[in-house]
């Protein structure tokens, strides 16, 4: 019998941002669907994120944010992400993303954007057919 690893991911709430229901909605799903989930809580910064993902050895970095700063502060991850060496991780976003930001979004190496009302079970789904570990 093969053994399957247990996917780890870090929800991470970038920028300013002050609304964390969703994340924390969503955090809950994925430890109910069997992931060990790492919340990070709000207002985090792109260096706190990647360092955070790196010192938990996480599969996958979920990225939550509602203030519009998402065209900064997600490419910025992925760059600190890059010059640090980690290539290996998943990394998806949601929250108030306006569709015609995502394609920008995942040029930047974002997996996936999901936004509003996307069933769970889709993101559930998504991290785990693609996760990289």
């Amino acid at each position: 019998m093969q053994e399957t690893k247990t996917i780890r991911v870090l929800i991470a709430k970038p920028g300013l941002d002050g609304h964390d229901r969703g994340a924390k909605v969503i955090a809950r799903a994925l430890r109910d669907a069997g992931m060990e989930v790492i919340y990070t809580g709000l207002r985090q910064t792109p260096e706190q994120i990647v360092e955070a993902a790196i010192q938990e050895d996480v599969d996958v970095i979920g990225l939550s944010i509602l203030s519009g700063a998402h065209n900064v502060l997600f490419p910025r991850i992925m760059e600190l992400l890059k010059e640090r060496g980690v290539t290996d991780v998943l990394v998806v976003g949601g929250g108030v993303i306006p569709y015609e930001d995502i394609p920008f979004l995942k040029e930047c190496g974002i997996a996936e954007i999901f936004t509003p009302g996307t069933p769970i079970s889709q993101i559930i789904d998504f991290i785990k057919n693609n996760v990289k570990k």
